[in-house]
């Protein structure tokens, strides 16, 4: 069941909106549908209208009509085809379906709140139709759109995507979503100018007065929807810290871009260190890891791996020193001068020497074993660069994360052709497997929807009054031990995307036992279940189409 709301006007002029559900629809009587109307055969006749379109944002608009028109056709579809419908409802087709928002609106989807709204936002939100089904919510400002930067409301798509996601992967009940875009302003001036633009027009607001507006904000969603869970999506970095931090001790809330990023990738990591470390001998201690971006998703990503050197043996001091940040200034530490608050931690105390901006001079000086892009920049892992890789490492692990597709470091074919074929790879968007001397090799796609569905039902389930570090890691070692023996011999660092629901219940187990552990979950009687039981438990509150 999805929700579908219709503006209507009150009888003071007042635009409102009331819900259309699949619930609340007339049941279709005979007569009011062709005579031989088959499901299954409904089903093909669906899949073919969408594959008869021959642009991907095409393909997103007709797949976002169909949740709207028929909701559980739309998932079956999903879950049929997992791999060729997720990039078109989320990365890399979600960001062109952002930035086309305000041309392609058709009709409401989701809550908009306005900084206009500040001092009342109550009201706002008593106005969704749903209150007592609420159970998710995906949050986002706009502010910083995958690579795409501030898109203002035209960032709506991307809540209602990744809730989408939660539905296909984890079994999220549709009508307990609810995509939420805050509209403080944006500071882009082509939305500023267009005419079509449906966002409010005016530059972001100060910071305090936007810390203001969220403290608002987050009271009154969790008086309105006190058994709701928050995602934060795409904020900019300053704010993803900001308001992580100043509320997730307070709420159940977590940030996609700093932890369920971090948490995937250290998942992938896993897998790819052992491959790396076979292939060199050394341990899994001695990695060394290199990061190019030093943004929320950056330092959000080295604080998870983190985890990766402390589950084998090292301090966190330890753990620290193997990994480096470059940002746009070059290799970052402590005598370089001032910093930003976010990139302190990981500042190199060990180097003292000149200013170093050129990567193959950070590289010869680090000498990593893995190579990890989170900067946006598009070719930044050039041949010279991957050569300098494969040169130090037999197996290099090379993780360009940055997306969409046209923002990507390098791309798999790329790295297969400039390192023989050796390269350990995982993107953030997806790429297509090669064929390399006889054999195929399989590109692994960090997406964080391997992680945040499992996450979120965990934490759900589990009635979690806060989402605790140990429940983000508790996801990333259970997406990381979930490959088959089939998938581990293609070496493999993720698992099929077909797998997605097995491997969200799988992942949500993990995540009630951790918050068990950390004394954040609040329906006690889970407590008491053996592994086997709550993993059934789990997959019979999955809700299917």
């Amino acid at each position: 069941m999805t929700i579908v709301l219709t503006p209507y006007w009150d009888s003071n002029g007042v635009q409102k909106l009331k819900v259309a559900s699949q619930a609340t629809r007339p049941k279709i009587t005979r007569g009011l549908t062709p005579p031989s109307l088959d499901q299954n055969i409904h089903f093909v006749r669906c899949l073919a209208q969408l594959r008869s379109k021959d642009k991907d944002i095409e393909k997103n608009i007709y797949l976002t009509q169909l949740k709207d028109a028929d909701p559980n056709m739309f998932y079956k579809l999903s879950l049929a085809h997992m791999s060729e419908i997720t990039p078109l409802i989320y990365t890399p087709t979600v960001g062109d379906a952002c930035l086309q928002y305000s041309q392609n609106y058709r009709r409401p989807e989701g809550l908009f709140v306005s900084i206009k709204d500040k001092g009342r936002i109550r009201e706002v939100l008593q106005n969704w139709p749903r209150i007592d089904e609420a159970r998710i919510s995906v949050v986002t400002d706009g502010s910083r759109i995958l690579g795409l930067g501030d898109l203002g409301v035209n960032g709506m798509p991307i809540s209602c995507g990744k809730l989408a996601l939660y539905v296909a992967g984890a079994g999220i009940r549709p009508s307990s979503t609810i995509p939420i875009c805050l509209d403080l302003g944006t500071n882009n001036q082509t939305y500023l100018d267009d005419p079509l633009y449906l966002g409010l027009r005016q530059k972001r607001v100060s910071s305090d007065v936007m810390t203001e507006f969220m403290e608002e904000f987050m009271h009154e969603m969790a008086t309105a929807f006190p058994k709701l869970l928050i995602q934060f999506e795409d904020f900019s970095t300053d704010n993803a810290f900001l308001y992580l931090e100043k509320f997730r001790y307070k709420y159940p809330i977590f940030n996609d871009d700093v932890q369920g990023t971090g948490a995937v990738v250290l998942a992938g990591f896993i897998n790819a260190a052992k491959l790396s470390s076979a292939a060199s001998n050394q341990p899994l201690s001695s990695h060394r890891i290199l990061f190019l971006g030093a943004g929320s998703a950056g330092v959000g990503v080295a604080m998870q791996l983190m985890s990766f050197f402390t589950l084998h043996g090292l301090t966190v001091d330890e753990a620290r020193e193997r990994i480096y940040l470059v940002d746009s200034q070059g290799l970052v530490f402590d005598e370089r001068g001032s910093l930003a608050e976010h990139k302190k931690f990981f500042s190199r105390r060990d180097y003292k020497g000149p200013k170093m901006t050129n990567l193959l001079d950070i590289i010869a000086l680090v000498k990593p074993t893995a190579l990890l892009g989170l900067s946006t920049i598009k070719g930044a892992f050039n041949q010279p660069v991957v050569e300098a890789m494969a040169a130090l490492n037999p197996r290099p692990i090379i993780f360009p994360l940055s997306n969409p597709v046209k923002l990507s470091e390098c791309e798999f074919h790329e790295a297969v052709e400039w390192t023989d074929g050796k390269v350990i790879f995982a993107s953030g968007s997806p790429f297509p497997e090669q064929e390399h001397d006889g054999r195929m090799l399989y590109p692994g796609q960090g997406n964080n929807m391997y992680i945040f569905p499992g996450l979120g039902l965990g934490a759900i389930l589990a009635r979690a009054t806060s989402v605790t570090d140990s429940m983000v890691e508790a996801s990333s070692l259970g997406l990381a031990g979930s490959l088959t023996k089939e998938e581990i011999a293609s070496d493999l660092l993720y698992p099929r995307v077909e797998r997605i629901r097995e491997i969200s219940a799988q992942i949500a187990s993990t995540v009630i036992r951790a918050a068990q552990k950390a004394g954040v979950d609040r329906s006690v009687a889970l407590r008491n279940k053996t592994d086997a039981q709550l993993l059934e438990f789990v997959k019979s509150k999955m809700w299917q189409p």
